[in-house]
């Protein structure tokens, strides 16, 4: 076995060090601020914030836009429900809006 001298004494503890300043670097990074990798819950914007998809009904209660969901689904037609800062509408695609206002009734003259 060869002999290390004078550095087998100060093996172990520069080890300890190196390990020691690994595992607080780990863990800073693991408990800081503001990083998360969790997503954030999503915030209301306005009816036309929503991209391509339009406003085509203004429900009054959850149910109620259930309901015009269930319609327009049978109808064909993709639907959700946003909440949004006026109030919670019931949203389509840009292509499927004049059909479903036919669906529910809403169509504008």
């Amino acid at each position: 076995m060869p002999s290390w001298g004078s550095f087998s004494y100060a093996f172990g503890p520069i080890v300890a060090v190196a390990m020691l300043t690994l595992l607080v670097v780990i863990l800073r990074w693991a408990f800081a601020r503001g990083g998360s990798v969790v997503a954030a819950p999503p915030q209301p914007g306005t009816p036309l914030d929503y991209g391509l998809l339009v406003p085509v009904a203004e429900p009054v209660s959850r149910a109620d836009a259930q309901g015009m969901l269930d319609r327009l689904r049978v109808s064909g037609i993709s639907a959700r429900i946003a909440d949004t800062t006026e109030g919670m509408r019931v949203m389509v695609w840009q292509d499927d809006a004049v059909r479903a206002e036919q669906v529910l009734g809403t169509l504008q003259e």
